[in-house]
């Protein structure tokens, strides 16, 4: 039995308390406060636990009356399973309810079931007159790995309002409606969880460079296929019974998922003869285990006309063959990412008829971080006016038509932006040779060297950034690559040397975070290698990062040097921006994109060709919203109320930014962030609209700063900004939370 758990009666309430509510029921304690947590959930097993030990003692008793259906509505839209083993918990911000770590977290227990729902229960013991946050969540409370070991906690759903709920235990008899889980405030706000300890493999068929099946057997040659994919692991006994405990092992989870321009499915279960591999599809299995090695993955493929029978009598018609995956194999690999082709074999002959190939990516657990449930902004976008974004800080300084002032990238550079109000400023993260994150927008750069007996004395070596050190990267003479192009190269050198550090190129992540003002919201665009339809990669670079390695130092960074900053993460590769989901719960992702476009050449990967697929990825992976190319969003401006429509925020980037005309549409048309050049060049120095807000509530918390206040704000921003909160905030007005 979990710590704080303890069995009994359940006591009776005082009162009829109604399904959705909270009630309160006073004893003689007068040290501390003994709670019985409860919540109703769909049937699901025998009931067992209550609070009735404290109750003979005379505490007092908070009880928690939840109902909780198996079918809520989850936040991403896929079926929603519910395995035996998985319990309801509570975390909260006190130590009895674990700090806010999951892992430390109450697990309830099933107390009785009425047949339409089911009573969970806790005994807590809480501080009186101590106010009390806390939030439900739902997943596994794992057996130990070793003997005396800490358990382990997955989780699958959890609340995420903005608020948590909340209690402070004064009264001798209160009754508060606390809802159904997932709602609090009348607002559904439920995610999904984040890797805990489990790893989740995806394998992937799609048409991104080639068909993912090749048939050598002439019959089949035209055929299209569809295909089953079958996941096995260790056997169960046969009579494994759901026993009344919390700890439970791990069952082994697939989800099937199809992206396409017009949307995307997910599926826990599939049709007998799988689903249809089409071109313009993709097709992704997600599992998620806690042995990544040691499962079985069979796909069986079919033809698409099942009409007509390839293997008469077969008790599958149109059956062609199989392929058979030992995760073992990729484990061995030792990558995040891959890809594999596999045989696939005659279903009666065993013969060889052809192969797949299946491209996968391994995603593990944040290593050495533990992410609490104090806060999320995942999915939160709080309704603000468009918002201006310093690109690259105040500018691109290399390539455009009309170059910043200050060079990109650098401290000074996202301290000009942040100056003039930029509400966010932009910038490139990756790695040095000595894994520090650095901010630099290319993936390689020029080392400047001399030659001997040569009258030029600069000569320029194109290197990858990744082949540096963060040491060699500050005391080196380094250059942009446009220097190769340029008519006078030394000039261009010159130009770079800076002993003024906040101008040095290069700058850490960690001392960008440290030195701006924590107001100023950061748009971390993760650098990866991206390769083009054509073939072509970044900077000739077909090989990086082992992807979880790279991912976990920059993420670790950010969640340990952040404060209370504004964070935004975007990425163009798709599956950066899956893994940062995945390994953190906090901070939000945008999915980059340049959609159909004249300027730059169409990449590899079918999820990035197009803005509505691009969309409907973002759907699929419940990321934030979208970073679109601003000449798509032009061409096509139905696609911002299309994103909107679908829940979605959506950034806009490009040179067509830059054109003042261009943002004034951009901004009619409802985008949520404009992110451009030269910020200064059409704002003053003024404070930015996070700062604006926080005058405001300084306003309205302490009326005596009124006058005083407004001619400082009204010197910065139009005068119907003063005194007009509504202008900032949505309708519901501002919400005293940090970060918000």
């Amino acid at each position: 039995m979990a710590p704080g758990v303890t069995s009994g009666p359940a006591p009776p309430p005082s009162g009829p308390a109604p399904w959705g509510g909270l009630a309160v029921w006073s004893g003689a304690a007068e040290t501390g406060l003994s709670v019985a947590a409860s919540c109703r959930s769909a049937p699901r097993q025998a009931a067992w636990g209550s609070a009735g030990e404290a109750r003979r003692a005379g505490a007092r008793y908070l009880c928690l009356w939840s109902s909780l259906s198996g079918g809520a509505a989850a936040t991403r839209t896929c079926g929603l399973a519910n395995p035996a083993g998985e319990v309801f918990a509570i975390c909260g911000s006190c130590d009895a309810l674990g700090n806010w770590n999951p892992q430390n977290a109450v697990a309830l227990l099933p107390e009785n079931d009425t047949g339409e729902s089911m009573l969970w229960k806790a005994t807590i013991i809480l501080s009186r007159g101590i106010s009390v946050q806390y939030r439900y969540f739902k997943g596994y409370f794992l057996e130990p790995k070793t003997i005396g070991g800490p358990c382990q906690v997955i989780v699958h759903k959890w609340e995420t309002h903005l608020q948590p709920r909340s209690i402070t235990p004064l009264e001798s008899e209160i009754i508060i409606d606390d809802g159904q889980f997932g709602i609090h405030n009348g607002v559904e706000t439920l995610d999904s969880g984040w890797l805990t300890c489990q790893t989740e493999i995806r394998l992937r068929l799609h048409y991104s460079e080639k068909p993912p099946v090749s048939i050598t057997k002439k019959k089949l040659k035209k055929s299209r296929f569809r295909v089953k994919l079958t996941l096995e692991g260790l056997e169960e006994d046969d009579d494994d019974r759901v026993s009344p405990t919390v700890l439970h092992k791990m069952s082994n989870s697939l989800e099937i998922s199809l992206i396409s321009d017009n949307e995307f499915k997910c599926r826990h279960s599939q049709p007998e003869c799988g689903y249809g591999l089409q071109p313009d599809r993709w097709t992704e299995y997600s599992i998620q285990t806690m042995e990544p090695d040691n499962l079985e993955l069979i796909f069986d493929f079919f033809e698409e006309d099942l009409s007509e029978h390839v293997v008469q009598g077969d008790a599958l018609p149109g059956h062609v063959g199989t392929a058979c995956l030992l995760s073992s194999t990729i484990a061995e690999s030792g990558k995040s990412a891959g890809i594999l082709t596999l045989p696939i074999m005659s279903r009666n002959s065993r013969k060889t008829i052809g192969k797949v190939r299946v491209d996968y990516i391994i995603i593990k657990p944040l290593p050495g971080y533990t992410c609490d449930m104090k806060s999320s902004f995942s999915k939160y976008w709080k309704p603000r006016i468009p918002l201006d974004v310093g690109h690259r800080g105040a500018g691109n300084s290399t390539t455009t038509a009309q170059l910043a002032k200050v060079q990109e990238n650098t401290i000074a550079s996202l301290r000009n932006a942040a100056s003039h109000g930029a509400a966010f400023v932009e910038f490139d993260v990756h790695l040095s040779k000595d894994f520090v994150p650095v901010v630099y927008h290319d993936l390689t750069c020029c080392l400047t060297m001399k030659k001997k007996f040569d009258a030029d004395p600069v000569e320029l070596f194109e290197i990858p950034v990744k082949e540096l050190t963060f040491d060699q990267l500050q005391l080196l003479k380094l250059t942009h690559v446009t220097a190769l192009k340029s008519k006078d190269r030394k000039e261009s050198v010159v130009q770079e040397e800076n002993s003024f550090s906040e101008n040095q190129p290069f700058p850490s992540l960690k001392m960008v975070l440290e030195s701006l003002p924590e107001d100023v919201g950061f748009n971390i665009e993760i650098k990866w290698i991206c390769q083009q339809r054509d073939g072509m990669w970044d900077g000739n670079l077909s090989t990086y990062f082992d992807m979880n390695l790279f991912l976990d130092i920059i993420l670790k960074t950010v969640l340990e040097n952040s404060g209370k900053r504004r964070i935004v993460f975007s990425s163009f590769d798709a599956d950066i921006c899956t893994m940062v989901r995945q390994k953190q719960n906090k901070y939000p992702i945008l999915f980059l994109t340049q959609g159909k476009s004249e300027i730059y050449p169409e990449l590899m990967d079918l999820r990035s060709r197009t803005t509505p697929i691009a969309m409907s990825f973002a759907q699929f992976e419940n990321l934030l919203g979208i970073n679109a190319h601003t000449e798509d969003l032009l061409r096509n401006p139905s696609y911002i109320q299309e994103a909107k429509a679908k829940g979605l925020v959506i950034f806009c980037w490009g040179d067509d930014t830059n054109d003042p005309e261009n943002r004034r549409k951009l901004k009619e048309l409802g985008v949520n962030g404009l992110i451009y050049d030269r910020i200064y060049d059409w704002m003053p120095e003024q404070p930015n609209i996070f700062q604006v807000e926080q005058l405001e509530r300084l306003k309205q918390e302490l009326p005596e700063l009124k006058s005083c206040l407004c001619p400082t704000v009204s010197r910065f921003v139009p005068s119907s900004l003063c005194g007009e909160p509504d202008i900032h905030v949505d309708a519901n007005g501002i919400d005293n939370v940090e970060n918000a």
